[in-house]
């Protein structure tokens, strides 16, 4: 009789194979190994980075207002220089170097060796977490501050603002729990209109300062009257651009998503050129279609909105061009602007969600710093909301509370972006290039210094984000560190030759660590462990010998080569887990040979816990004790695991 699965059990399995299945790509589409999403045409993507940086119109206007005051338009054209000619040379150059989406961290990855490395990575995550996931959580805030402020909305909601922000989390994640193509597709839809009601809101702003030069000649006035002459603007212009750098941010998430970019026919993952130049279309159309934007809006609000209206309280308060659209186009068209600007708002959090999803998979479970689960969409997309949830609750989804932990997240990442570009240029010995981009980057490097001091609370926010992914990616890396660990595993022909000899008896291999490698030394070490283990003998004995490579990797594939020394044949690999690596090696013979291998270990003598801690740290320690364990873990059937001796 068949026995009967509970229901609740049913439910469970079928929420887990949802949960870890990926999107499904359309009819006709198939997965890439990029990312495993379905492709689309760079313009359609540049809309879902869109989301996040277009939607700034919706509060840098006032921002800059606020700041730079009459100033504001002279402030916002020292902005668009440093995108058109720093931020989008640099982002360009880390599209070429990094095509799979690994971004500017990849390129410094390799800065550092071993543990440090690691560590290194996991701080510039931690960058990357406080910069999207505050882009997820400011971005919602803000959609409700505009949908609160409107004329029309009843005044039961202005006090609910943390459930209004709420709501539109949970709304952005179910999105992507459909699937990315879902997210590319109402990007598209918003972004195409929320340019095109920009554009109305500008041009009648500008046909409302053609017919009245009054507005002009008063600008100018009030220019030449706190500020003297045109050098002084410039100077005090230059030093506020730390206030406007928001206006910077799309840029990360643009070359984030880069997996999801179409190229052409002869792309390779290892050569992807095509899906290389149309990032770089990405990247330059929306830094000039952003830098327009930038520029008129920064013109007419200022022009056209009273100073106190931009203060905190005032109509123009975070909101300047939606007070120009109802002021001049009637409160019909201005509710549609500001339903456009609440939509894009909130889906400015999908460009930071499918950057995160494509950037964190990347790294954690590589190095062993998650659970494979981690590489699956929807249960990342459940943790990240979570996050979101919290964040947004503990700062009461006040947009100005989180302001400096996301210019921080943003500023940081420029940095390190221009940081690596330099790098770059210099190993490529183009001393031009490392003049330009490392003025660049000291410039990048001065706004993150003079943000951080002016706002202390975002280093702090970005602080916290980096300890709780440096705890929880240690717990992970032990949690897991007697799992197999091994891509795959390849011999020469010279090991293979050795198998089949050996395999002629029983197949016996005797775990040595490499001293000086004589024949002295492996006649002794045979000696030894025939004495201690009672090995007849006529059984041939082969020596294994697994050198640490990079302990601080996690997984890794591993060559054996064969080695004569003398009448002693070896089987010599490198690998970053010495016990792990054994125990891959022995059920790889396993599966070969058909027999089971008997492996010889000889007793450590010390302090357990400085082994355990050799072990997590340097991929070493009680080497026949975890090599036993992970073959307990990866062979459930004691029939079927390799047999470990341990003697002396």
């Amino acid at each position: 009789m068949a026995k009967r699965t509970d229901p609740t059990t049913q439910h469970r399995q079928r929420l887990i194979r949802w949960l870890l299945e990926d999107d499904k790509p359309a009819k006709g589409g198939a997965h890439r190994k990029d990312g495993g999403h379905r492709q689309h045409v760079w313009w359609q993507v540049m809309c879902l980075t869109g989301v996040d940086y277009f939607s700034t119109l919706g509060y840098q206007p006032g921002i800059a207002a606020l700041a730079a005051g009459a100033l504001s338009p002279l402030a916002t054209l020292i902005l668009v220089l440093l995108t058109l000619f720093g931020a989008l040379p640099i982002y360009r150059r880390v599209a070429a170097m990094s095509p799979h989406g690994e971004g500017s961290i990849s390129m410094l990855e390799h800065l550092l060796p071993w543990w440090q490395g690691k560590l290194f990575v996991l701080c510039l995550l931690g960058f990357v977490a406080t910069d999207f996931i505050i882009t997820i959580t400011l971005s919602a805030a803000d959609a409700t501050a505009h949908l609160v402020e409107n004329p029309l909305v009843p005044d039961f909601l202005h006090d609910q603002a943390i459930s209004v922000t709420l709501i539109l989390i949970a709304l952005l994640s179910a999105v992507f729990l459909r699937g990315f193509r879902e997210a590319i597709g109402i990007a598209v839809f918003l972004v195409g209109i929320y340019l095109l009601l920009n554009l109305v809101t500008i041009g009648v702003s500008f046909n409302q300062i053609l017919n009245q030069p009054t507005f002009v000649s008063d600008w100018r006035t009030a220019l030449f009257t706190s500020h003297g002459n045109p050098l002084m603007m410039l100077g005090v212009s230059a030093l506020l651009f730390p206030k406007l750098a928001l206006g910077l941010s799309g840029f990360e998430t643009g070359v984030a998503v880069m997996p999801l970019v179409r190229g052409k026919s002869g792309d390779t993952e290892a050569n992807p050129q095509g899906r290389i130049q149309q990032t770089h279309k990405l990247l330059t159309t929306a830094a000039l279609i952003m830098s327009f934007f930038l520029l008129t809006s920064s013109l007419v609000t200022t022009l056209l909105i009273p100073s106190g209206e931009f203060q905190s309280g005032g109509k123009a308060n975070g909101r300047a061009l939606a007070y120009l659209a109802h002021s001049y186009l009637g409160d019909g068209f201005g509710t549609l602007y500001d339903i456009s600007t609440i939509s894009i708002l909130w889906f400015a959090g999908a460009s930071a969600m499918a950057g995160l999803l494509n950037i964190v998979p990347r790294y954690l479970p590589r190095y062993g710093m998650a659970p494979n689960w981690a590489r699956a969409t929807r249960p990342l997309v459940l943790v990240y909301t979570t996050i979101a949830f919290t964040v947004t609750i503990l700062f009461k989804a006040n947009v100005e509370a989180q302001g400096g932990a996301y210019a921080t997240g943003v500023l940081v990442l420029m940095s390190s972006a221009a940081f690596a570009v330099m790098l770059a240029a210099r190993r490529c010995g183009s001393k031009q290039g490392v003049l330009v981009f490392g003025a660049i980057t000291l410039v990048f490097l001065y706004t993150t210094v003079v943000n951080i001091i002016e706002r202390p609370e975002g280093i702090r926010i970005a602080g916290f984000f980096i300890g709780t992914i440096i705890i929880t990616s240690l717990v992970s890396r032990v949690w897991r560190s007697t799992e197999l660990r091994t891509d795959q595993i390849e011999m020469d022909d010279t090991a293979c030759q050795f198998i089949a000899e050996a395999n002629q008896t029983q197949l016996r291999l005797i775990a040595n660590r490499l001293n000086i490698g004589d024949e002295q030394e492996y006649f002794l070490k045979e000696k030894e462990v025939r004495e201690d283990n009672h090995i007849p003998p006529k059984d041939a004995v082969l020596f294994l010998e697994v050198q640490i490579s990079d302990a601080s990797e996690f997984a890794d594939s591993i060559r054996i080569k064969g080695v004569q020394v003398g009448q002693y044949r070896i089987l010599r690999a490198e690998s970053a887990a010495v016990p792990n690596a054994i125990a891959a090696i022995l059920l790889h013979l396993r599966d070969q040979t058909g027999k089971l291998p008997h492996a010889y270990f000889g007793w450590v003598e010390g302090n357990p816990l400085q082994y355990l801690m050799r072990f997590i740290l340097f991929g070493e320690g009680d080497i026949a004790v975890v090599t036993r364990e992970v073959l307990r873990r990866a062979e459930k059937d004691p029939e079927r695991r390799p047999v470990i001796h341990v003697g002396g």
